[in-house]
């Protein structure tokens, strides 16, 4: 039994808060995996988690933290050994499962992944959910037959966590990268990223009776729904495709069939959570290698489980630009 620090969420009739508390690893569920966490990163979704709305988290009180990166400290799973190096994101992990706003994590072993060379601990939580949502997407356009020749791609909230990385390997892949974004005073922080052209959002967000517009880009990534991603999809070339993963402006979108009939346009659905983990792994090995970003540090805020709330505040705020890390005791490695 070892004793450790994790986040606490209380949800009854008054509201909810949240608590810095001592837990045991005895108070862990079940799961062939025991993980001592150094980093776990804030995500939407962690957000949602944190303030109880509904969706995510079924039962309180709750850890939040889809995200984990850490050593294996006790493992019965034929995969692993104590003194691994893991990344553990998505299935259930923080959303009813006790996560990573945790020390320690239990999980089954069909959710974890070894840190592949050329990536550490940190990094790969930096990347954190929303970077390998950013890169998902990127590998469903190119199975589809995207190419940096094809022209443009635009990223929509490309100042988010998924936008950001989606930007940083867009423009390393080679493509020429239009970000949206309703933030005027980031747009330096997206050239740096690689972005080639930055938009204001208004541009997408105008309702327009037309069932398609003038062709503007070649592709998109979009991470935020509603009319925005109505404009992108009328904006496509001819065959173009836009992969979407985000639901942040809303769940809903309004086109007609006009788009897919007469231009041909995809739309390529991603999910994250449960992704079978032999493609979860893929991926981190891209990430880890031909995808390797440089840029991680200019996305990156770092706070520790004291600053989870006001970094939680801050996404419903708007505020937040990038990635936030969450850094666990000194003692953890990475």
């Amino acid at each position: 039994m070892t004793e450790f620090k994790a986040l606490r969420v209380n949800k009854n009739d008054e509201g909810v808060t949240h608590e810095i508390v001592q837990r045991s690893t005895d108070d862990l569920p079940s799961g062939d995996v025991l993980i001592r966490v150094s980093f776990s990163s804030v995500n939407y979704k962690d957000a949602l988690s944190a303030k109880g709305l509904p969706g995510v988290t079924r039962h309180y009180p709750h850890t939040p933290g889809i995200d984990a990166a850490g050593i294996v400290v006790e493992t019965s799973h034929e995969g692993f050994k104590e003194g691994d190096e893991i990344i553990c994101i998505g299935f259930d992990l923080g959303m009813n499962t006790p996560g990573g706003f945790g020390e320690y994590i239990r999980v089954p072993g069909e959710w974890v992944t070894k840190l592949p060379a050329g990536l550490t601990l940190r990094e790969s939580m930096i990347l954190g959910t929303a970077g390998f949502t950013a890169a998902l997407c990127l590998d469903k356009l190119e199975r589809i037959g995207a190419s940096p020749d094809d022209g443009p791609v635009v990223v929509t909230g490309a100042t988010g966590g998924v936008g950001s990385v989606a930007v940083s390997l867009l423009a390393h892949a080679g493509y020429e990268v239009t970000a949206s974004s309703g933030k005027s005073d980031r747009v330096d922080y997206l050239k740096a990223l690689g972005a080639t052209t930055v938009i204001d959002r208004e541009a997408l967000s105008r309702e327009n009776p037309r069932p398609m517009l003038p062709t503007a880009y070649a592709h998109g990534v979009d991470t935020v729904g509603g009319m925005i991603l109505s404009n992108v999809v009328r904006s496509l070339h001819y065959g173009g495709s836009v992969a979407i993963c985000g639901l942040v402006a809303s769940p809903n979108f309004e086109i007609t069939v006009l788009p897919f009939i007469l231009r041909g346009v995809n739309v390529l659905g991603v999910d994250s959570v449960e992704l079978p983990i032999v493609s979860k792994n893929l991926i981190w090995q891209r990430l880890a290698n031909d995808w390797k970003l440089d840029s991680l540090a200019r996305m990156t805020q770092e706070t520790d489980l004291a600053g989870v709330s006001e970094a939680v505040d801050k996404i419903f705020r708007g505020d937040v630009t990038g990635r936030t890390l969450i850094k666990h005791d000194e003692e953890n490695p990475g």
